[in-house]
């Protein structure tokens, strides 16, 4: 049977639009179902679960949970007081990166210190049990990384070795002694300033003294020594150039002049530590600087000095393992030669078994304690005999970078006593106390 012509022309647009229908149909159903399946889903969720059903063993009630966090966090508590030094009396804050080198003035009232984030900061230590303390800060110019520093004319004058692009400098800062204001950064007046004193080379350290032998006029002598094998010697006050020495040694690794301004010794990469006098004149100037004698017996590089309060003998430290005590109050003009006194073995080994070397010593004023560093281990001994005191592990979270002992005493709760200030690589300044030293 034939279709009409106008049936069969609506056929295929009906059609069409059943089907569609259809899957429009289907496709809304199943968002329904969809729909409902999550509003149930929901609903399932949001039903407060029941507290017979769902509570935990009474072990692991929540409220028990805590008690342990917070037992656990009370002996973790116990356990750092346990790890503090009994000699660790206070730090000194306000240092935003590496502290690289400090001193202590005359007086000991003020305690400089120079810092990679470019600023010398001066404390005023009135008792080393303060909470807080005053301080002093001076920017030094952009792109100077400082690396030593030491007072001069007393406790009114700073001078600092700061390496740049172009080498290391020496500016000398005036007034720094004022009233310190807490966190307000200040500009003293730049007293003399000298510029790549040792070429494109960095200075190792800064040491000074105040000249008092024979016919010295009293003023600070302050030497710097650079990485490489030259020594420089400068009038602290008015920044002249008095003299320069080769160790001839390829690297030093310092340098220190003794308390009286007589001698300079320097560390270097040999096992021999040349000695130099720095000759006054009879008006107290300085006329020269001269070789004098060389302390021979390590076996293996010296890696740090220090002179005895008398300036008369010299302590030494080596990679031989060794610390030795030399008398240099000898008649050299007449070829006598410097005597070893004492020998000791260093007694601080690491974990296995190997003699460690210290890389920085100084001795109390009283010339009886010899403070001593190896990394970030901090240890005192006894200059008479050479055995250890005490001993302070990480005493700083990373390697210690200098220390300084206070000249003359200072109050720690109203007692006078004898203080060590040690600065590291982690951004503090630690003040501490002198062990006892029993009696032989």
């Amino acid at each position: 049977m034939e279709l009409p012509p106008w049936l069969s022309s609506l056929s295929v647009p009906v059609l069409s639009t059943a089907v569609g229908g259809v899957i429009a149909l289907l496709f809304l159903a199943g968002y329904l179902r969809r729909k409902r399946a999550e509003v149930a889903t929901i609903s399932h969720l949001s039903t407060p679960p029941d507290p017979k059903r769902s509570a935990p063993p009474s072990k692991q009630a929540p409220p028990k949970k805590a008690s342990q966090r917070s037992h656990l966090h009370h002996h973790s508590d116990k356990d750092a007081n346990k790890k503090h030094h009994q000699l660790d009396l206070n730090t000194l804050k306000g240092h935003t990166d590496s502290v690289t080198a400090l001193c202590f003035s005359s007086d000991s009232h003020n305690l400089a210190t120079v810092c990679a984030d470019g600023a010398i900061r001066v404390f005023r230590i009135d008792d080393t049990s303060s909470k807080s303390f005053k301080s002093l800060r001076i920017n030094l110019h952009a792109g100077v990384h400082p690396t030593g520093i030491v007072f001069s004319d007393g406790a009114s004058h700073v001078v600092v070795a700061g390496q740049a692009l172009m080498g290391c400098s020496l500016y000398s800062y005036g007034d720094v002694s004022g009233k310190p204001v807490q966190g307000k950064p200040s500009l003293p007046e730049i007293h003399w300033e000298h510029q790549k004193i040792h070429g494109r080379e960095s200075v190792l350290n800064l040491t000074s003294a105040i000249a008092s032998y024979g016919s010295a006029d009293g003023s600070t002598i302050v030497a710097s020594c650079s990485e490489e094998s030259e020594i420089k010697v400068w009038d602290g006050k008015s920044g002249k150039l008095l003299g320069t020495v080769e160790t001839n040694q390829l690297k030093n690794n310092m340098a220190a002049i003794s308390p009286n301004g007589r001698f300079l010794a320097a560390a270097a990469f040999t096992a021999d530590v040349k000695v130099w006098e720095i000759v006054y004149s009879k008006d107290g100037s300085v006329k020269e600087v001269i070789k004098v004698m060389q302390l021979k017996g390590h076996k293996s590089a010296v890696t740090s000095l220090c002179f005895l309060p008398n300036s008369e003998q010299i302590l030494t430290a080596s990679k031989d393992g060794t610390i030795r005590i030399w008398n240099i109050n000898v008649r050299y003009h007449l070829d006598e030669d410097p005597k070893t006194l004492k020998v000791f073995t260093i007694p601080l080994h690491d974990a296995k078994g190997v003699t460690c070397q210290y890389d920085h010593m100084s001795i109390s004023p009283d010339g009886k304690i010899l403070a001593v560093t190896s990394g970030s281990t901090l240890q005192w001994l006894c200059v008479e005999t050479g055995s250890v005191l005490d001993t302070a592990e990480k005493a700083h979270e990373s390697d210690i970078t200098g220390l300084a002992w206070a000249p003359k005493s200072i109050p720690n709760g109203g007692v006078a006593s004898t203080i060590l200030a040690t600065s590291g690589e982690d951004r503090k300044v630690k003040l501490w106390l002198a062990p006892s030293v029993n009696a032989p």
